[in-house]
Formats: C-alpha cells, structure tokens, sequence
C-alpha cells in the first residue's frame, strides 16, 4: 500500500542517522522548507474536517518552491490565480502567493514547481543531479512530517516499473530503526546524493497495515526492502534550464 505523505491538519489539532561519508543532511536545511496551505471559508465548507494541508518543499530558486503533484492538488492550488501558502525555514516564517509554474514528469507521480509572487530571501537553490541512481547507493534527506524537521539516511534499491511504479526511483529511508521517519508531511522532501545533489523528491511511504487488538496500525516494509517511493529529479531538466 503506498501512502502519500501529506499532513491534513484536523479541526483538533493534535539521534538522526545519516550515512557515513554522505554530506550531513542538516547543512541543506536553509533550503528546505514546511509549507502549509490553511483553507479559506468558501474552500472548507466543501472539506468540513479540514483546516489546512501541510508538505514539505525545497527552493530550486528564491522564487521557484519544488513539492510534489499530489501537494498541490491538496492544497487546490492553481496555475491561474495566486494563492497563499506559510512558507517556513527554523524560525523564518512567511505568508506568499504562489501558483504552479511547471508540472514535470509522465508517469503517475509528478514533480510540481511553484512561482512564488514574492521571492523568499536568504535561500539558496539547491542543485540537481541529472545522472541516473546506482543501486546500493547512499542517500539522505531532510523533511517535515508532523510539521517537525526530520533527517534521514539509506540507499537507493532500483526504479520502478509497471503502471503505478513507472519511472519511480524507490528507496530504503530510515532514521536509526525509524523506518516510518518520511511520514505524514514529507511530501515533496529533497533527496540527496552524498555529494549534496537533489537526485529525487519523496512522494509515498510504502507501508501495510496489521490489526493490534483493537486497534489497526500502519506498519513499514521490512528491512532489506524499498519503504519510499521517489520522483526521480531528471524530470527538471527542462525547467531547470529555462529562463525563470
């Protein structure tokens, strides 16, 4: 079962492990950030449950903001009209217009740029790798699940294939034995290569479910085995390389 890994904030609102030899995932983070989207009236009376949608996102430019497709349609953005989003990075927190710029990809997980209206000061582009993953190789990454900044390590297993899984780049991400560390909100999280390269953009967390007592709990995959589905960060090429 794949689970997408948006956070949907209710009405109630309720030692990271990195690879050795791979750049620290925390010297990345002035680049990544937590983006919410909190629905105006007319947007909640049709999701009564709902107050917003949080995700993570990373910054190709001070005014170009990488999520995933899934995102963005969560959070009923448009490629038309300017709307708000929280824009977060530690302790810098702002409130700007964006819009979709550029979808990217063909196959059924897709990678979203947003324009921001606005650029957001004091980032740096982070910078993409366009060579393909070779299987056992490192990886890290940095995300926001439960609106918390959270870093990761593991590898790259293989791409994908078949109708759902085409063109995916699947990987095993842990954090020590936390194998559910890319959860709920890690949509759109930038992986990296241990050289500091964006070489895929998280999507879904592979998880089952089993029946404990009373209660039905999510369970990842066993080790040894893929736990995340990916977009591999290729598809930007194009994007990349327009002027902006």
């Amino acid at each position: 079962m794949r689970r997408r890994l948006l956070s949907i904030v209710p009405l109630v609102l309720a030692s990271s492990h990195v690879e050795a030899g791979c750049i620290d995932p925390a010297a990345l983070d002035h680049s990544t950030a937590m983006i919410v989207r909190h629905f105006a009236d007319e947007e909640q009376e049709k999701r009564q449950d709902v107050v917003g949608i949080t995700a993570t996102g990373w910054f190709l430019s001070p005014t170009s903001l990488i999520t995933v497709e899934h995102v963005a349609a969560a959070m009923n953005l448009s490629d038309q009209n300017w709307k708000h989003i929280e824009i977060r990075i530690g302790e810098n927190a702002l409130s700007i217009p964006v819009r979709i710029q550029h979808i990217a990809g063909s196959n059924a997980e897709k990678i979203v740029a947003l324009e921001l209206q606005t650029g957001f000061s004091g980032v740096q582009g982070l910078q993409l790798r366009m060579e393909p993953l070779v299987p056992e190789e490192p990886l890290v990454s940095l995300a926001y699940p439960g609106g918390h900044l959270r870093f990761a390590g593991g590898r790259f297993v293989q791409y994908g294939a078949g109708d759902t899984m085409e063109g995916a780049a699947l990987l095993e991400m842990y954090d020590g034995n936390d194998r559910m560390v890319l959860d709920h909100g890690a949509s759109g999280a930038p992986v990296f290569d241990c050289t500091g390269q964006v070489v895929a953009v998280v999507s879904n967390l592979l998880t089952t479910t089993m029946q404990f007592m009373s209660r039905t709990i999510r369970i990842s995959t066993a080790w040894g085995n893929p736990n995340v589905v990916s977009v591999p960060s290729p598809v930007l090429k194009a994007f990349s390389r327009a002027p902006r």
